[in-house]
This record gives structure tokens, C-alpha cells and sequence, in this order.
């Protein structure tokens, strides 16, 4: 409503989760360090508490799309579970088989035997597992008790199992008791995520108003953000809620500036404040949590698309033998170690979440013939129609068809955990892991389709065959769990990893890529490694990006398009 009137393009403040309105504070950017830090750290506990709304969900994701390719991942969400339906959970979430070994339920030994084989097998092959649990502050002693007993399960080299537990403060109180010691001196890496500083607010605001399309100066009087940030204690669930409710407010009254005044009007709307309690908490600098605990979920936090990805390498001996044998009409070479790993199956998150009628009974038998139809998840078959759609040509027999790309000018970008937003932005083909029902037993297997176009609450399919089939957004989220793979245009000199511009060849492409996207002076010579990193942070938050400087795959991709760079497109199907 009020977004016009400002000369805003969007709505900055809605609860809606928006992976364009990810920011990353320093205090953000130190949790994530500590959870990434536990990946290489021989196994143990990682801790991660912080108070309703801070921003832990969105560390976590972040988390999530920075996982090296070689680690397992299982994530539970839910841990109000008994402890046999907890070694089951997570031997589901793994992919793990169990089965109850006598006629009855599965005991724990049924869910801990498989489990302990698939670990050991795991780290034979160069592999590491990784469990999350969200909201640990609800696990009962006896599952705590269950998990430390888990990270029992070692080699002479390292524990097996790494397990992370993200939780509200109670969580840090839990393991500080006396009956947990054994469990607490396992404890390799701990963080308390706090609330953002004032200054830390003020950038939040102006990020989220910049990413909806503001040009101009902050719509905030200096006395208003102030307010906000001692009205909400900088926990940024509540920042949107307050800013939300004051720009309102300033519209209503023709007013271009939001005023101290007008934050606090809405601070008594949205929080149901009494005027006094405003005012001592303005003076007192803080924030009473009893009138917040009862607040929705913190926008953005699904924004961790934007910081996950992996690049196709450049050629390998091993790749540029195959190409030759198979130009050459030769037999395909053995498969590559680390393309045997790209093909097994990652563990997913739940489905996303999307609202919406159920499809007729016409649509849901459509989409099930449809996927008995498809081949299996990371197939040659599948891979093969991901190329077609950039119009590249992929043989069956290659053992990994991102090295095979990259030559033509094609890099890979996985993700796990994506969502409908970040496939939204992303706005390319892209090849999805499905889950379909057996065709003898009714179990589930993952498949592999190719979204080629996403249009509203419409998304259109393409099969290995040549089908087509169009199905209602919430009917294809029911059966994705996250995982993606998509291709990207890039120069086959292009350095690995997350600096384009290692190499000169890198830095002066890059230049040129930001140029023609208009985030730097056109025809501008001896850029500096600061100006560069100055140029992308601008860019990175006018897309909506995590303003890190660096130019990695998200990044690159968008200035692929803000540079005109022609690439198979959603929206349009092409």
C-alpha cells in the first residue's frame, strides 16, 4: 500500500521469507564461522542458542548452503521424539535402510546397528555426517543423553558423527547441568547469537528499503531509527514488524518522513505497549523479551540460497581422457572418485511449504505417470536433458558432466536445501530431485525432471523423453525436498572456487561483467582489488545478495544477466 508512496518497489518489511532480503551481520557472520569450523574439527557438539528471532534460522541456512560436497547432512526439526523414533529419524533424513529385526517395533539397536555400518562406510569413503537439530531446547535428558552416546561411534582418527544443536537459551542452561558433564566437555565450539547493535539496525532498515528499490535517503528520521532499535532490542523479526507498521503510519499521514513519533504510535499498535513502557524502555536503551515472545517467523530467513553453490572444475586428465575415447568412439573410462560421489543421494530438508488448493485427481495422475516415467536422481539421462535445455551436448558415458561443461563454457551450481524463492531468482532451468512412488512396493524414490518453466503458481516439466507437463507450484512442492542443479555461462579460464578474480584473466573478465551491468565505470583501467570488492558489495545489494565483495556463483550469475548475457530463462521458457 504504502510502498509507492515512498518509491519503493516492494514491500521491505514484510514476514514473508525472501531470500533477496538476506543480511548478514558480523555477529551472523562469527555463528556461521563457528558452525563451519565444527565441520573439520574431528566430531563433538557445536552449540548455537540465541533468543527468539535473532537470526538462528538463518545462520543455519546459510550453514546448510555452505556444506562441503563430501559431508552427509541429516537435519531434524522436530526433536519431541522418543529415542527410537529419533535414531530412526535420523537414519531416514541419512538414507539409511532399518527395519525391526524381530516381529514388534524397532528397538534402538535396530536403528544404531545400520546406522554405525552406514557411518564407518562413510568415512572409509572420504566422507563426513553431519546431524542438525533445530529447536534443541526441546530434547528430553534421555534423547541428549541418546546423542551423546552417539558420538561414542569412532575411529582411531575422529569421531563419526558431528552433531550440531541450534536451541534458545534454555539450551546453554540444559547442557551446563551437573547430569550432562559428559556431554558438555564434548562441546568443541559454542555461540551465543545476540540482538544487532544500533548501528548494526540502521543497516538492516536502509538494506532491506535498498533491496525493495529506494533511491533516495532512508525515509527514517535519525531519532526514528533510534527508536526502533531501542523499541526492539535489534532483534530483526521485530525491526520488520515496527518499520512495517510506522512506514504505514507516515503514509497514512502524508508524511515523507517516518518521526520518533509516528515508531512509537506503531510500536503501541503492533506490540500492544502502554505509553509508559515505550518511554522507559526508549530511556533505558532495552527491551523488555515478555511482550515479544510471541511473535511470527523472521523474514528472510530462507535467504540461504543466496551463499550456497559449488563450481564445475576445469578439465582433469582423467575428464579430457573420457572426451578423447568418446570423440574417438573408444569405450568410456572408469568413473571419477569424485563423480561417484556427485551421483549418490543427499540427504534433503523437509518439502517446502506452499499453501494452495490440492490438485484435482486428473492433475496428481498426470504427475505420477509422469514420474514413473523419469529416471533416477543423478542419472546420465538427466544430465543430459539439463544440457539440452543450455543447448550443450553431454554423452551418457561421462563420469562427471560438470568437468565436461566447463570447456563449453559451463558451470554447475548445486544446491540441497534451495527453495521455490531462490529457484524464483535464480530464474534458469533447472534439474529437480522429485520424490515418486515405486512402482512395485509404493516407496518413495527420487527421480529426476527438469524445470524448464515457472510462471505464478504454475510450473511446467520437461521429462527425459520430451514431455511436458504443467502442475500447480504447491503440487510440485510436496514432492521437492531442495535438491537442485542448474548450469551458468562463464568463461572456461575462469578460476575455481569463490574469487573470480584470482587470476588476471578472472579479474579482468570480472571487470568487464560489472561494467556491462552497470555496477562500475564503463572503460575504467587499473581497478584495484578494493574498488572491485566495492563495485560487487554495491551490486550484492541492489540484487538483494549477502554484500560479502566477493564474486562468487550468485553473484556471477546475476551479473550474467544484468550484463545481457543470453541464458535459458524460466519466466520465458527459452
Amino acid at each position: 500500500m504504502y510502498a509507492p508512496f515512498f518509491g519503493l518497489q516492494h514491500a521491505p518489511f514484510s514476514i514473508a521469507p525472501d531470500p533477496r532480503y538476506l543480511f548478514m551481520s558480523e555477529r551472523h557472520r562469527e555463528a556461521l564461522a563457528h558452525l563451519l569450523y565444527g565441520l573439520d574439527a574431528g566430531g563433538g557438539f557445536v552449540l548455537l542458542t540465541g533468543e527468539i528471532g535473532t537470526g538462528k534460522t538463518t545462520v543455519c541456512r546459510c550453514f546448510l548452503e555452505q556444506i562441503p560436497g563430501h559431508c552427509n547432512v541429516a537435519y531434524i526439526f522436530n526433536p519431541k521424539l522418543t529415542v527410537p523414533e529419533l535414531l530412526r529419524s535420523i537414519c531416514d533424513e541419512f538414507g539409511v535402510a532399518h527395519q525391526a529385526n524381530a516381529p514388534g517395533a524397532e528397538t534402538v539397536k535396530d536403528g544404531l546397528d545400520p546406522l554405525n555400518a552406514f557411518l564407518l562406510r562413510e568415512h572409509a569413503a572420504g566422507r563426513n555426517n553431519v546431524l542438525i537439530i533445530d529447536e534443541a531446547q526441546n530434547l528430553a535428558p534421555d534423547l541428549l543423553e541418546q546423542l551423546r552416546l552417539l558420538t561414542n561411534l569412532e575411529t582411531s582418527e575422529r569421531k563419526l558423527l558431528q552433531i550440531i544443536l541450534i536451541g534458545q537459551p534454555e539450551l546453554r542452561t540444559m547442557v551446563a547441568a551437573p547430569e550432562l558433564e559428559q556431554l558438555a566437555q564434548r562441546v568443541i565450539a559454542r555461540y551465543h547469537l545476540q540482538a544487532l547493535s544500533r548501528e548494526e539496525t540502521r543497516q538492516y532498515i536502509a538494506h532491506r528499503l535498498a533491496v525493495a528499490g529506494l533511491q533516495g535517503p532512508l525515509p527514517f528520521a535519525r531519532r526514528a531509527l533510534a527508536r526502533v532499535h531501542a523499541l526492539t532490542g535489534g532483534v530483526p523479526r521485530r525491526i520488520n514488524l515496527l518499520c512495517d507498521r510506522a512506514l504505514l503510519g507516515a503514509y497514512a499521514a502524508g508524511a515523507r518522513e517516518v518521526s520518533d513519533a509516528v515508531v512509537r504510535q506503531a510500536a503501541r499498535e503492533v506490540f500492544d505497549v502502554p505509553r509508559g513502557t515505550a518511554a522507559a524502555l526508549w530511556h533505558q536503551g532495552k527491551s523488555g523479551r515478555w511482550w515479544f515472545a510471541g511473535l511470527g517467523g523472521l523474514a528472510g530467513a530462507t535467504a540461504a540460497g543466496a551463499l550456497g553453490w559449488v563450481l564445475g572444475g576445469g578439465p582433469v586428465p582423467a575428464v579430457d581422457a573420457q572426451r578423447k575415447a568418446l570423440q574417438a568412439g573408444a569405450p568410456a573410462v572408469a568413473a571419477a572418485p569424485q563423480a561417484a560421489a556427485a551421483a549418490r543421494p543427499e540427504p534433503v530438508a523437509a518439502p517446502p511449504t506452499v499453501p494452495a488448493e490440492p490438485a484435482t485427481a486428473a492433475t496428481a495422475e498426470a504427475l505420477t505417470q509422469f514420474l514413473a516415467a523419469q529416471p533416477a536422481a543423478g542419472s546420465p539421462a538427466g544430465w543430459q536433458a539439463l544440457a539440452q535445455a543450455w543447448q550443450a551436448s553431454l554423452p551418457a558415458q561421462v563420469a562427471d558432466p560438470c568437468t565436461w561443461l566447463a570447456p563449453e563454457g559451463l558451470r554447475c551450481y548445486r544446491q540441497r536445501r534451495a527453495s521455490l524463492s531462490l529457484l524464483r531468482q535464480l530464474d534458469r532451468p533447472a534439474l529437480l530431485a522429485l520424490q515418486a512412488a515405486g512402482a512395485a512396493d509404493g516407496a518413495q524414490r527420487a527421480v529426476a525432471a527438469l524445470l524448464r518453466r515457472l510462471d505464478g503458481d504454475q510450473a511446467t516439466l520437461a521429462g527425459v523423453d520430451g514431455a511436458m507437463l504443467q502442475v500447480p507450484v504447491a503440487e510440485l512442492a510436496l514432492l521437492w525436498r531442495g535438491e537442485i542443479v542448474t548450469l551458468w555461462k562463464a568463461p572456461a579460464n575462469l578460476p575455481n572456487g569463490d574469487d573470480a578474480a584470482a587470476t588476471a584473466a578472472g579479474a579482468a573478465w570480472l571487470d568487464r561483467q560489472l561494467a556491462l551491468a552497470g555496477a562500475a565505470p564503463a572503460g575504467a583501467r587499473g581497478v584495484t582489488p578494493e574498488q572491485r570488492r566495492a563495485y560487487i558489495h554495491q551490486f550484492q545489494l541492489n540484487q538483494g545478495l549477502t554484500p560479502d565483495g566477493q564474486a562468487g556463483p550468485m553473484t556471477l550469475m546475476m551479473l550474467n544477466r544484468a550484463a545481457g548475457i543470453q541464458e535459458p530463462r524460466l519466466r520465458s521458457g527459452g
